[in-house]
């Protein structure tokens, strides 16, 4: 990714200490500027792109808006640039009404000459569906990774626009949670103008580089794995945000961000590790605020790839890891042992699924048996804190000294963030790899679909495991309204995950948020996302 700015001058340091005291320095005129210490650099700003809650912050969550939104600390679905729907008896269309009279957000590089209308919407889900359209492969990624592991394509049959402030969802079929999709990240709606406006100029790539949303923030400059700035959108339909300047200072060290937050130099930090959680609690300057995450942390083997491709080899390697040695050290009680990808805290959890048992001359007797002798394998570790995995290095060590002792050598690699995240995505990939997620909308679908449906294969689908029996059962379940029906149909995938281990659980963690005590209205989401819309500070 480019450095790119929609500034004359950009923040000029490359160190982050550089770059937050220009920082301090530019905003110290303004009203309230709230410094939020992130953990990694956005994979860029077009959200619909990209499937990492450190993207989505940076641009889902502060630049755009979406037709249906999340209630702020729930996973109750409320109107958004919808405010209004109905739905067909058949439960086959769905129809919208948008909301009037919103802005779409002037900066240096666009001056809106309309409001927001039907024709942004049909863009901004268009672009995803239609493989001729020009925009549909504009940054040459090749896939659209949460739409497509949700299978919006083969659900939508069409998008209709009935009038400027009125849309059709005309489904193939039925899907019991289409609201509760188009609250997700996918589903930012972008300017049509403003696209327009790109690709006749030939700068397409700045749909990505240079955001334009509805939403509560306009972004004003981005200095890459330093700092992001964005102003209060004064426009905003929902009001005017509380904080007149929003900053982003990168922080990939999870003690560098506490210290920081300690010192005063940001109001929010992520992801503490779990030994300095008991030292934050104590610091009377701070908040500290806790919640179990709908979350799981695993790792991927990659299926395609032999003999990772027999399943007797994969449940072998499995029962050789120590999980709960894993989840006591990492964890230190921040965490619970995962045995499946659904959490415990959502619906149609199979809490009958032990998951694997740890059992390592069962596992060397299963290595010999499928004739694996001397075995080398990769396994890849993230470089950032993740809030359901504080430690993928550490972990992946664990992990290494487990598989040490059924005879199995593994060599340790990582990436920075976005190079990680791309080449863990390539069907190619050599290497098992330690990634998690947060549930988008807490549906099963959701999280089931993204790790394991046929068509996620080479995006969010990191086993590159495609296994008929889960596939039909995901699909019956998006058609399925019945809630008890539903459940059965959830738990029953679970059970053949368990039983073919394209992957292994790692842990469910509890999802821990320090801040400065000065920080009012802060509401921790159990999706996973950070929002600042209705954050203020004291004086």
């Amino acid at each position: 990714m480019r450095l790119f700015s929609s500034r004359a001058a950009l923040l000029g340091a490359t160190l982050l200490s550089g770059a937050l005291a220009i920082v301090g320095g530019t905003v110290a005129a303004q009203a309230k500027t709230l410094v939020y210490c992130s953990e990694g650099s956005p994979e860029g700003f077009d959200a619909a792109l990209y499937s990492t809650n450190s993207t989505w912050d940076a641009s889902s969550e502060t630049v755009y808006d979406r037709l249906t939104e999340f209630k702020a600390g729930t996973t109750e679905i409320v109107p958004g640039l919808a405010e209004s729907w109905t739905i067909s008896d058949d439960n086959l269309e769905y129809v919208l009404k948008l909301r009037e009279g919103v802005q779409f957000q002037k900066t240096d590089y666009f001056t809106p000459s309309r409001e927001f209308n039907a024709d942004d919407v049909l863009f901004s889900y268009n672009r995803q569906i239609d493989k001729t359209s020009p925009w549909y492969n504009y940054t040459g990624m090749g896939n659209w990774e949460m739409f497509d592991a949700m299978e919006m394509g083969k659900i939508v049959k069409e998008i209709v626009k009935v009038d400027d402030h009125t849309v059709k969802f005309v489904l193939n079929q039925p899907d019991a949670s289409l609201l509760a999709k188009l609250a997700l990240n996918f589903g930012v709606i972008l300017s049509a103008e403003y696209a327009a406006q790109l690709e006749k100029s030939g700068n397409q790539l700045d749909l990505d580089h240079k955001p334009v949303g509805t939403g509560p923030f306009v972004f004003n400059a981005y200095q890459q794995d330093a700092v992001i700035r964005f102003a209060a959108n004064p426009d905003y339909w929902g009001g005017k945000p509380k904080i007149d300047t929003l900053i982003f200072a990168i922080t990939v060290d999870s003690t560098t961000r506490m210290q920081r937050l300690k010192a005063g130099e940001c109001q929010i930090a992520p992801y503490p590790a779990p030994a300095d959680v008991e030292g934050l609690k104590a610091d009377p300057s701070l908040t500290v605020v806790e919640q179990p995450g709908l979350n799981v942390a695993y790792m991927s083997y990659n299926t395609l790839v032999a003999p990772f491709d027999k399943v007797e080899v994969r449940k072998a390697l499995n029962m050789a890891i120590n999980r709960q040695a894993i989840v006591d050290s990492i964890y230190q009680g921040f965490g619970q042992l995962a045995q499946t990808g659904v959490p415990p805290t959502m619906w149609s959890y199979n809490g009958a699924i032990k998951g694997p048992v740890y059992d390592p001359e069962q596992a060397k007797k299963m290595l010999d048996e499928a004739g694996v002798k001397d075995l080398n394998m990769k396994i890849w570790a993230m470089p950032v804190a993740r809030p359901y995995m504080p430690n993928a290095r550490r972990t992946a060590e664990m992990m290494q000294a487990d598989l040490a002792q059924v005879g199995v050598k593994v060599e340790i690699v990582s990436y920075e963030w976005g190079e990680y995240l791309k080449k863990s995505r390539d069907k190619a990939r050599d290497g098992a790899v330690i990634l998690g997620a947060t549930s988008d909308n807490g549906d099963p679908d959701n999280m089931l679909s993204f790790f394991f449906v046929c068509s996620a294969i080479g995006s969010s689908n990191m086993s590159n495991w495609c296994y008929k029996p889960v596939d039909d059962l995901l699909q019956q379940g998006r058609i399925t309204s019945d809630a008890t029906k539903r459940k059965e149909i959830y738990e029953k995938a679970q059970e053949y995950i368990d039983e073919q281990a394209p992957w292994l659980p790692i842990a469910h963690s509890t999802v821990v948020l320090p801040m400065s005590k000065k920080v009012k209205n802060y509401v921790m989401e159990p999706l996973g996302s950070h929002r600042f819309k209705n954050v203020d500070l004291d004086e």
